[in-house]
């Protein structure tokens, strides 16, 4: 059912989907489907939460393999990372890891800025599983400090990826190195450089 929500948010877009065609392309009663998801938005929860999941597995499985000096290599896999999920992942351009975009390159769907967790704002969620990492694989300082940094950090590149992605559908390759020159001299405050 995830995979027809994605492939069904890039065809139509988050408000012309329906957890109907849903249940129908995937083959389930609808019945079925509100077995597993409340509505539309559990569903897209869902799909936001696999996107997440997934983006920090291939982070962790490149960091194993680069041998990275420091941190500020992490930055543009991370980036790296993003880019060539919201190219190739279906669903990820309308659906990274939380706020739903109403098309690939539209406005953000009111009340979605929380749907990792009603608790916290999606790029906090981001931000926190990215400390983890950071912390884990890189060795950096543990305290509030980061955090804070890190959330920033987040904020930052999740504003300027998105613009990269409203002026190109690829990506504005010029705006994707704003952001990461953005994001490692922002953190290079923060965070020691090995």
């Amino acid at each position: 059912m995830l995979d027809e929500c994605a492939r069904l948010l890039d065809e139509v877009g988050y408000e012309m989907m329906t957890t109907k065609e849903v249940a129908r392309r995937a083959e389930v009663p609808i019945g079925t489907f509100y077995q597993f998801f409340p509505d539309k938005q559990g569903l897209v929860r869902a799909l936001a939460m696999r996107n997440l999941e997934a983006f920090l597995g291939r982070i962790t499985a490149r960091l194993a393999q680069a041998h990275l000096s420091d941190w500020t290599e992490m930055v543009d896999l991370a980036v790296d990372e993003f880019v060539a999920m919201k190219r190739s992942t279906p669903g990820f351009a309308v659906v990274d890891f939380g706020k739903v975009l109403a098309g690939p390159s539209g406005s953000v769907v009111k009340g979605t800025d929380r749907m990792l967790d009603a608790a916290m704002e999606n790029n906090a969620i981001v931000a926190d599983r990215l400390r983890g990492i950071t912390v884990e694989l890189m060795g950096a300082p543990i305290g509030p400090g980061l955090d804070r940094a890190l959330f920033v950090a987040v904020e930052a590149a999740d504003a300027v990826l998105k613009l990269a992605f409203r002026s190109h559908p690829d990506g504005d390759p010029d705006l994707i190195g704003e952001c990461k020159n953005l994001v490692r001299r922002y953190l290079a405050v923060h965070l020691p450089t090995g």
